[in-house]
């Protein structure tokens, strides 16, 4: 089969599609004939040599994947060769086959179109797993989502309305507002032009967020527990501006208000596997009944995955990038 690899750490360039050995799948894995990947951050980092796969995981990068179902590993029950079928990937995912345990795998959702479908496994897990499992998000409340054009904000914001919250949204420029409104969003706030902190409570009568979802890390640190409710939840799943800051514990105790940070990639086999449950209980019907979409940007051959990481870096993006996979 063919994959992109990634010889030596750089910038786009650095990405090489090349032939390398079919994967075999392990006990308890499934073989699976890649129809498309999804691009995200953590791919992009591991292409600058920053986020090495967790031990054991395919050394490609791609964190989710849609396809069919091409073989089984020892001890599988409950999928057939043929399924059509979409994942949760430790890496793999630029890759016209990969391996993914049995408890990653999700089928399509009706409705959804198989290569669309790798739009899916990441963004809704991260999402459900943070918002409501671990912040537990509830009816009535506000959602505060960082970067609401992005593939996780874009499904932030439509599970959050899904279940009956506020949304507020920051984003850069008012194309990518525009499209978080048009997704459910109630406040708007163009991080370029407005300090969200201001603009949040202003909006919300001076009470703030009860779950914030922030994918910038350090440099928000200070401001989103300032933007904290009375017994807020922050929830913080990423660092592009910074993995350190001073924490204020005195505001975070006067507000009764926890911090919690979280990441996918790493977590053990059984853990993974009751998010990806979770999503399939509670989310997946959402979709099948179109409540909730997914929002793709573009899609482009898995060959030219150097351009999409361009695309990624430049944020100009809405939703998700999509990589085709040629037929083996």
């Amino acid at each position: 089969m063919y994959a992109i690899t990634i010889p030596e750490p750089g910038g786009p360039e650095a990405l090489v599609w090349t032939e390398v050995p079919d994967p075999v799948p392990g006990d308890g894995e499934v073989l699976v004939e890649v129809v498309s990947g999804a691009v995200n951050r953590a791919d992009v980092l591991q292409r600058q040599g920053f986020y090495n796969p967790p031990p054991g995981a395919s050394p490609y990068p791609g964190l989710e994947c849609a396809g069919r179902v091409a073989a089984l590993g020892p001890g599988v029950t409950g999928w057939s060769v043929g399924d059509e079928v979409c994942g949760l990937l430790a890496g793999g995912g630029y890759a016209q086959k990969v391996a993914v345990p049995a408890g990653q795998l999700l089928p399509v959702p009706d409705g959804v179109d198989l290569a669309v479908a790798a739009a899916l496994p990441e963004v809704t897990a991260t999402v459900w797993s943070n918002v409501f499992m671990v912040a537990h998000l509830r009816p009535g409340e506000t959602l505060l989502v960082h970067g609401g054009s992005s593939g996780i904000g874009t499904m932030a914001i439509q599970l959050a309305k899904a279940v009956g919250a506020r949304v507020a949204v920051t984003a850069g420029g008012p194309e990518k507002l525009a499209r978080c409104k048009e997704l459910g969003a109630d406040i708007l706030i163009d991080y370029r032009e407005q300090d969200f902190v201001d603009e949040l409570r202003r909006a919300t009568d001076g009470a703030g967020a009860d779950v914030i979802l922030d994918i910038v890390g350090a440099k928000y640190l200070d401001r989103n527990v300032r933007a904290l409710a009375v017994n807020g939840r922050l929830a913080i799943i990423g660092m592009q501006g910074g993995a350190k800051g001073e924490l204020n514990l005195g505001a975070l105790l006067s507000k009764r208000a926890a911090v919690t940070a979280t990441s996918l990639r790493a977590r053990p086999l059984a853990e993974k596997a009751a998010i990806i449950a979770a999503v399939r209980e509670h989310v997946w019907p959402l979709i099948a009944e179109g409540v909730v979409k997914p929002v793709v940007d573009r899609t482009m051959p898995m060959e030219d995955a150097a351009e999409a990481h361009r695309v990624l870096e430049s944020s100009t993006h809405i939703g998700k990038v999509l990589l085709l996979a040629p037929t083996p």
